[in-house]
């Protein structure tokens, strides 16, 4: 009896590796195998893969999300998650080019959608289908000063002026930037209508001001709240965001003539399986849902729905605001400002 024992004691552990055993293989066949057994399907969330230019991370991860998901689960049952990344508009944009996996991108414009197209990442403008032509939401671009307006900045042309400081994100990587370029050349060239060179002056005072930069909108916002530069060329729901939370450093000034940035989904069919093609689609139409537009509103975006944005009373008034396509659309706009004027004579001209 005692060699018994001793032999089954001997042979305990064997028994146990033996189980182990049989249970990994028998999860890791349950796991290659889930999307056809439908009790693991259920218990395994499903996911939507969004990438987003770097001011959008919290009206997506608080409100836009969570909205759908509640939305999503009632209907079916079913619980989503979504895997999210959000930077500067053109580093995103490079990421996508590069191959992330995004399956949905919200750009800052329309510009780096169309890079898309020309690295064949996309095959045509599609986002062109989608409602209100890709343009999700708007926002006016103001300037954020320091408390009390120190330096009496009341418009772009000031920002010219000498002894002013101007923090300023960077144009080759953010999509923001490139809308304070057409900002502060558009207030110029809509002043003085019948000078082709008012707006190159204005980006050239403004650049020879420039006394720091920033890969995106937000990071150029840490700079200014920093302590670097008089102002900040930037998005007006950033400032009303903070004003909100009773956190703005700063007070904002609106330009008398300023542009309204325009935000442009894009759906890479590339990276979406057939299977998840459904799921997709009723995230991207939700986007534009009075929900959906709703919640943008209350973080102080505008929505593409004008009667919405009643619900903000917080949005300043313009007196002369403009789109991109009032100078000509985005293939003018890259080509004669941002390329001619910007790189090849602005850039050299201040040494940058």
């Amino acid at each position: 009896m005692k060699l018994k024992g001793f032999s089954a004691a001997l042979n305990w552990p064997l028994l146990v590796g033996r189980v182990l055993f049989v249970a990994f293989l028998t999860g890791l066949l349950a796991y290659a195998l889930w999307p056809w057994l439908p009790g693991l399907r259920a218990a395994r969330p499903r996911t939507i893969v969004v990438y987003g230019f770097s001011i959008l991370g919290e009206v997506m991860n608080d409100g836009i999300f969570p909205a759908f998901q509640a939305q999503h689960f009632d209907r079916s049952g079913e619980r989503i998650e979504f895997i999210s990344s959000f930077a500067g508009s053109g580093t995103i944009t490079n990421q996508i080019i590069l191959g992330v996996p995004a399956q949905v991108a919200v750009l800052s414009l329309e510009l780096d959608a169309q890079r898309l197209v020309e690295a064949r990442v996309l095959p045509t403008s599609t986002w062109l289908d989608l409602p209100h032509s890709g343009v999700l939401n708007r926002t006016p671009f103001i300037i954020l000063v320091r408390r009390g307006n120190p330096k009496g900045i009341r418009g772009f042309s000031d920002l010219a002026n000498p002894g002013i400081g101007v923090v300023h994100a960077d144009p080759l990587t953010s999509g923001g930037a490139i809308w304070a370029l057409v900002a502060e050349y558009g207030s110029a060239a809509r002043a003085d209508p019948n000078s082709r060179e008012a707006g190159s002056r204005m980006l050239l005072g403004i650049w020879r001001n420039v006394v720091a930069q920033a890969a995106s909108a937000r990071a150029a916002r840490t700079q200014f709240e920093n302590g670097f530069g008089d102002a900040l060329i930037t998005y007006e729901q950033e400032a009303l965001r903070d004003r909100a939370r009773g956190k703005l450093k700063g007070d904002i000034v609106y330009p008398q003539s300023t542009i309204s940035s325009e935000h442009t989904v894009v759906v890479l069919d590339k990276n979406i399986e057939r299977r998840e093609r459904e799921l997709v689609n009723e995230f991207v139409d939700f986007l534009w849902s009075d929900t959906a537009q709703g919640i943008f509103v209350q973080h102080g975006y505008r929505s593409v729905d004008e009667p919405l944005n009643v619900k903000n009373p917080s949005f300043g008034h313009i007196a002369d605001p403009f789109r991109i396509q009032d100078l000509g659309g985005w293939k003018r706009v890259r080509r004669e400002i941002f390329e001619e004027i910007w790189k090849k004579r602005i850039l050299p001209e201040v040494g940058r």
